[in-house]
């Protein structure tokens, strides 16, 4: 199972995957870290990533960028014709959905944004496949925070029709948090001060500030804010419209007249913002920009800033927001991590840092931290790699109601209510209670549509609610719903029961016992996890219930005696008596089994059965989706065909200008004059098709050229090759001929060195034999000396 996790950014595409007990970021075809959010269109194929970026000056009308930010808006939006600024392919509408025109194949086709999402999700799993040499299918992507519901699902609906399954969509700040906290060891206990850290994320189109509290093991998001349109490409913007107005005064040029001019010159402004981040000043220079007009410029690091002074006047905003909305100010905030890669800007650095107070950290990669964040929390999520426990609590941005018709039985019913407040822990799940007689339905929506982007419709979803009937008592139904905002920040109902009050018997707690399940349960029927929709007369008369049924039971609990009241008090004689501990203990167990468990009758709702549940929401229908992934993968083999039949091309050239080099050199002792002739006719006869004819040929054309010059030419590499073959059996055979005579010589030499080491030791045995016997003779002849030198003593 593979582990990626993919910053899908605006400009550039960051893809990390988890390997090696740690962290990589792969390289695509071209060995970049980082792959273009492009996707063009050609007469014959697609182009994805680094070939879109290489195409996108000369095709740039059929050249689409910025997709993620267009998926799940419609063209009406104020933020898409911002985008269009942005986008050199024209916006269509599609159904209320925003597309791009261009041409395909030779023909005026029409993509959703959804569409384009999955055509460039296509290629990052090629990547990731191509790198890891195993098949994609779990992936992790980072979203904006402000992304609302209907976004989220058109980047899933995306992901699905590339054929990949998301295992979690989550935020960019909090990937980038958890990517932080995940590898530290010195985070604070439990019961420590928590670690507070603004994490400041500002990329080429965004700019988001999260403040996150660290503990040991887990994070929690306390506030995100965020200005939706700033990022680095509004400082291109501004320095292009400074060098348009000067190019329009000094060389009497107008870029905004030509869009390929001005693209030139918003790359070459990209580059001169870089230089800038580390220079003083830096020059401008593009040759035959328009009318066959070269044109130069220099700007200043202090003209710099003077052009985005507005942008910068906007950089408090989102951290005084965040900070307000997490109730903390500059001091509390223990540090501030930078990402993205408009945070290099001096001056951006420096009114950050000014805003804070302190110094600014820069402990992450500022392109891939991202990356790693999504990487580890897909490891997180994956069954296969074992990951430091860490739970990460986001929040909800946006606040969610629920709204329903009002029901006949109840006149006076609320049909409102917001179940996810701004600043919720999300993932997180709330159960709606409703009391019906028949079926109803209910909608989801944002509760505050001013704060959402630009003008998107506020509405979430719809469901439908069946199988509600009345029971034998002609009551209500009382009717419970699971209201879930998932991992990927998107709400659905995902079930339906109901319930019905039935009396038990419980056995009666100790007294402290019951004091805490007394307060249990206070906490559960008071708990915002269980939120009633009904009339107001109802809800009163069911908290007037409650109050008086918690009372009750804080009567039976005060009344309940002791243990210590309901134990017989013993006689002065069995004070006076000595009893051993197993005694005593067998006394108690007795007198326990005496008593009789105390029960109490008690209502509690028991589940008894589902109800159906039927759901429209913003996701794309199933049938659609469909067809767009059997699109999808009908394009995919197109262009994998069209890659193939280039190489084929690509083999075919490469094969006629090799064989004319080699016809008169390495091939020319094998073949006569007239096989010479012959070949190079072919070859010309080839060539000449290929540069005429031959531009458009299809792959098994290109391959049928290939096998006519080998048919020609064969005899002749055959002959080639044959010469080469005897020439490496002949090498072959005189090694093995030296080889088996140094083998010989080895074995002789081991065989002499063996025999001279036999015979030296046999001359060793020998000499030590000899020295054996001499030892030997010298000592009998002292012992004999020595017997006949004693004399027995007399008797």
């Amino acid at each position: 199972m593979s582990v990626v996790g993919v910053d899908l950014g605006t400009l550039n595409t960051v893809i990390a995957v988890a390997r090696n007990r740690g962290v990589d970021v792969i390289t695509n075809e071209v060995s970049n870290r980082a792959t273009p959010s492009l996707v063009g269109f050609g007469p014959k194929a697609r182009y994805l990533g680094e070939a879109a970026k290489t195409q996108e000056v000369s095709n740039f009308k059929n050249t689409v960028g910025s997709f993620s930010r267009l998926a799940g808006r419609s063209l009406k939006d104020p933020d898409v014709q911002i985008e269009q600024e942005f986008v050199s392919a024209p916006l269509v509408d599609m159904h209320g959905q925003v597309g791009a025109e261009v041409t395909y194949l030779g023909q005026k086709t029409q993509f959703t944004a959804t569409q384009v999402v999955a055509m460039f999700l296509s290629k990052i799993r090629q990547t990731a496949s191509a790198e890891l040499k195993l098949p994609v299918n779990d992936m992790v992507f980072t979203c904006p925070a402000w992304y609302t519901d209907r976004q989220r699902r058109a980047l899933l609906d995306a992901a699905e029709i590339a054929g990949l399954k998301v295992l979690r969509l989550v935020n960019d700040t909090t990937a980038v948090a958890l990517g932080y906290g995940i590898t530290k060891l010195d985070l604070p206990g439990p019961e420590e001060k928590p670690r507070r850290v603004a994490f400041i994320d500002i990329g080429h189109s965004n700019y988001v500030c999260s403040i996150v509290e660290f503990k040991k093991g887990e994070l929690a998001v306390k506030s995100t804010a965020y200005d939706r349109h700033f990022g680095g490409r509004n400082f291109d913007k501004a320095i292009v419209d400074h060098f348009a107005k000067e190019f329009k005064e000094k060389f009497k040029i107008d870029v905004n007249e030509n869009q390929k001019a001005r693209l030139r010159v918003a790359a070459a402004c990209e580059k001169l913002k870089k230089v800038l981040s580390a220079n003083a000043s830096a020059p401008i220079s593009i040759e035959s920009l328009m009318n066959d007009v070269d044109v130069k410029g220099f700007l200043k690091r202090e003209e710099l800033e003077e052009l985005v002074k507005p942008l910068l006047d906007r950089a408090t905003q989102p951290l005084e927001q965040a900070l307000a909305e997490a109730k903390l100010k500059t001091d509390d905030i223990d540090y501030v991590e930078l990402v993205g890669g408009c945070t290099r800007v001096p001056a951006l650095k420096t009114t950050i840092e000014n805003f804070f107070g302190k110094k600014l950290s820069f402990t992450l990669n500022q392109d891939e931290a991202a990356a790693r964040g999504a990487a580890f929390s897909c490891a997180i999520l994956s069954p296969v790699f074992r990951v430091r426990d860490f739970s990460v609590h986001d929040i909800v941005n946006y606040p969610i109601e629920f709204t329903w018709e009002k029901s006949p039985d109840i006149p006076d019913e609320d049909t409102s209510l917001t179940v996810f407040n701004k600043g919720n822990v999300m993932p997180s799940t709330k159960i709606l209670t409703f009391y019906r007689k028949q079926p109803f339905d209910l909608e989801a929506k944002y509760a505050k549509p001013d704060i959402i982007p630009g003008k998107m419709d506020p509405w979430i979803g719809r469901f439908s609610v069946k199988g509600v009937k009345v029971d034998s008592k002609d009551d209500f139904m009382i009717c419970k719903l699971k209201a879930r905002l998932n991992l990927h920040g998107v709400l659905n109902v995902e079930q339906g029961y109901y319930v019905e009050d039935q009396e038990v018997e419980e056995p009666i707690p100790e007294a402290k016992e019951n004091e805490k399940k007394d307060a249990d349960v206070g906490d559960e029927l008071v708990s915002p996890m269980i939120l009633n929709a009904r009339s107001a007369g109802r809800k009163a008369k069911c908290e007037e219930e409650i109050s008086i049924e918690r009372d009750n039971k804080r009567l039976r609990f005060s009344s309940n005696p002791s243990s210590s009241a309901t134990s017989p008090q013993p006689t002065e004689a069995q004070q006076q008596q000595s009893l051993t501990q197993d005694d005593r203990q067998a006394m108690d167990t007795d007198e326990k089994a005496e008593e009789k468990p105390k029960t109490r009758k008690v209502k509690k709702q028991v589940r008894k059965g589902d109800l159906p549940l039927s759901a429209g929401t913003a996701s794309m229908d199933q049938s659609i989706k469909d067809q767009a992934t059997e699109k999808e993968s009908q394009m995919i083999m197109e262009d994998k065909l069209v890659a193939d039949t280039e190489d084929k091309k690509n083999e075919l050239e490469s094969f006629i200008y090799e064989m004319r080099g080699h016809i008169d050199e390495k091939y020319a002792e094998f073949s006569n004059d007239e096989e010479k002739t012959k070949v190079k006719e072919k070859l010309e006869q080839i060539e000449d098709w290929l540069y005429e004819d031959g531009e458009d040929a299809t792959k098994a054309v290109y391959v049928s050229k290939i096998e006519e010059i080998r048919s020609v030419a064969g005899p002749i590499i055959q002959r080639y090759n044959d010469k080469i073959e005897e020439e490496r059996q002949a090498r072959l055979k005189e090694e093995e001929e030296k080889a088996a005579a140094k083998r010989a010589e080895l074995e002789a030499k081991k065989k002499a060195e063996e025999e001279a080491k036999k015979v030296q030791q046999e001359k060793e045995a020998a000499a030590k034999q000899a020295d054996g016997k001499a030892e030997a003779g010298e000592s009998k002849d002292t012992e004999m000396n020595d017997a006949d030198a004693v004399q027995p003593d007399g008797v």
